[in-house]
């Protein structure tokens, strides 16, 4: 299966801050959406970076003062990305190798969609249930 066919299922908005938006503010914004990461882009098309709750909790160690400062100063600027035509395959290999739980889709340089770790796992589970639906079915008309 191939990211594209994710993101037909899944839908391709994606939570955007800008790089000046304070920590504080990013947190109501992944409550409110029920998320775990936002792109970091200062006009939603462009990616200058990822921020997540993780980068939040390891900056928390360092006081609550981090919660007034912008996301610039705890996003992540190495953002790995995929196509659409990859591979459900190659990015879980991509999470796995890199350690990333979320992957922006860029087409011709601009953001496209976001998958996730979560939508990985679902979307395998989908695969996984329709194979053995069409193995019981052969065991069953066998014979």
């Amino acid at each position: 299966m191939r990211i594209s066919d994710v993101l037909r299922h899944k839908g391709v908005e994606v939570v955007t801050v800008s790089p000046s938006t304070p920590v504080r503010d990013l947190l109501r914004i992944l409550a409110q959406h029920n998320i775990g990461a936002a792109v970091v882009s200062s006009d939603r098309m462009s990616i200058e970076g990822i921020v997540s709750e993780r980068d939040i909790v390891r900056r928390l160690v360092d006081g609550t003062g981090i919660l007034d400062q912008p996301v610039a100063t705890i996003m992540t600027t190495d953002v790995h990305t995929c196509s659409p035509s990859a591979t459900v395959d190659e990015l879980m290999q991509l999470m796995t190798e890199r350690r990333v739980r979320h992957v922006p889709v860029v087409v011709d340089g601009r953001l496209a969609g976001l998958v996730s770790i979560g939508d990985v796992v679902k979307t395998r589970i989908g695969e996984l249930e329709f194979e053995r639906e069409q193995l019981a079915n052969y065991i069953a008309h066998a014979g």
